[in-house]
């Protein structure tokens, strides 16, 4: 006990100094739960130590790999249970700290807005208002929502239309995920400043809301204090924050969520108890029939899903979406032979309640609505190096716009046919 209590005195310390959390030592194991025991136990393991035991990738179902964050202290403790419970594991990640120094490039340059380099909140927000007056008439700030520490879900729309169909992209919800807000960035740039023919016959056929960051708290916080926070930032009995993907209003935590508030996938206290998840819910709401398509941006594993998140709803045209998903992914091979798996949340990776994509098609009533967990498959996780910015970006956004086409061809279908 009196190695947890420096801890924390050292923690506090660190943060009173006002430098972030250090993850020295710490790694992360890929650990196989062969049944339902070993799942209850290594998500009982991250509640009861959620400060030295993290997941990276959840443990929800049997049979499928858990990345799992250690810290030194806990490391030989911990790999002694996995033994008495007969699981096994790999060090994935040899030390995180390491990572988290390698991230960013050695010299950082802010001359200007670019993809070689992530890039704070406020930076961010600073060139979405800058492209508000560069493409004047074709951008216009938009704000999707508000956050519990007072700050703005900032956006931007882009229009070369009246009558088009609506896209929303969203970036960042979950805070250390840090390839989602540069991806979405670099998105934006695309659609503005592609002069490919193909590209631009599709963009312009929809109006795009992009939101790089629906978790500002949480973006802030892993720029401030810890890379690896998750959750959004309002207090929670001994815990802060809820998962913000798991609070939304369709089938809310009915499974592959928590009720605990230290855990990684706490779905709140209620359905929207979290201010950012209302809030955005409300401005989605009022796009009303304008609004088609959801596209929501994760990582790490590569994957690209379509709902239901819960295994007791199926979507109606479920073939229709698994073979838009099977298309987008050999498109986003193509460029560098990425690999993705696809299919629907429950099948692609495990169950989870109350996301956002689900919410989108289950209350919305939208036919179309995506969710991509970008790179890689654990290698480096939730710290991709920078110079991964570009080539990820690319690739998915092959994948983006072969999805858009093929919604743009199921519509013109449609409407033949009436």
């Amino acid at each position: 006990m009196l190695w947890r209590v420096a801890l924390l005195v050292l923690a506090a310390l660190s943060l009173a100094a006002g430098e972030p959390r250090r993850f020295d030592g710490h790694r992360v194991y890929r650990v196989e739960p062969t049944n339902k025991h070993h799942v209850q136990f290594l998500n009982e393991l991250t509640s009861k130590y959620y400060n030295d035991i993290l997941f990276w990738k959840d443990a929800s179902v049997a049979n499928r790999t858990a990345d799992v964050m250690v810290s030194p202290e806990l490391q030989n403790s911990f790999l002694e249970a996995l033994e008495k419970k007969g699981m096994k594991s790999s060090v994935y990640v040899e030390d995180v700290q390491k990572l988290i120094d390698n991230e960013r490039p050695a010299k950082k340059s802010r001359a200007s807005f670019g993809w070689d380099d992530y890039h704070t909140l406020d930076e961010i927000n600073e060139w979405l208002d800058s492209l508000a007056d560069s493409y004047s008439g074709v951008v216009t700030t938009v704000v999707g929502g508000s956050t519990y520490e007072g700050r703005e879900i900032r956006g931007i729309k882009i229009s070369y239309g009246t009558g088009n169909p609506a896209v929303v992209i969203e970036g960042g919800i979950h805070a250390r995920e840090w390839i989602s807000p540069a991806s979405v960035t670099w998105f934006i740039n695309e659609i503005l400043t592609s002069t490919d023919a193909s590209v631009r016959s599709i963009v312009e056929s929809f109006d795009f809301y992009i939101f790089p960051n629906t978790n500002p708290d949480g973006y802030v916080y892993t720029w401030t204090d810890n890379r690896m926070w998750r959750k959004t930032r309002k207090p929670y009995n001994l815990c802060v924050g809820a998962d913000p993907n798991r609070n939304w209003d369709f089938h809310w935590a009915e499974e592959g969520a928590s009720s605990i508030s230290c855990s990684e996938a706490f779905a709140g206290s209620e359905a929207f108890s979290e201010v950012e998840t209302k809030t955005l819910s409300e401005f989605l709401t009022g796009l009303g029939s304008d609004l088609q398509v959801y596209l929501s941006f994760h990582s790490y594993s590569q994957l690209l899903m379509y709902p239901y998140g819960v295994s007791s709803v199926v979507a109606d045209n479920a073939a229709e979406l698994q073979q838009i998903v099977e298309k987008a992914a050999q498109v986003l091979a193509t460029r560098y032979g990425t690999q993705y798996t696809v299919g629907s949340i429950v099948d692609a990776i495990y169950p989870a309640a109350g996301t956002s994509i689900d919410w989108s098609m289950g209350a919305l009533g939208l036919r179309y609505s995506f969710v991509w967990e970008l790179r890689d498959t654990g290698l480096y996780g939730f710290i991709l190096p920078a110079d991964q910015i570009i080539p990820t970006s690319e690739e998915t956004f092959d994948s983006v716009l072969s999805v858009l086409e093929d919604v743009l061809a199921a519509s013109r279908s449609k409407k033949q046919l009436h």
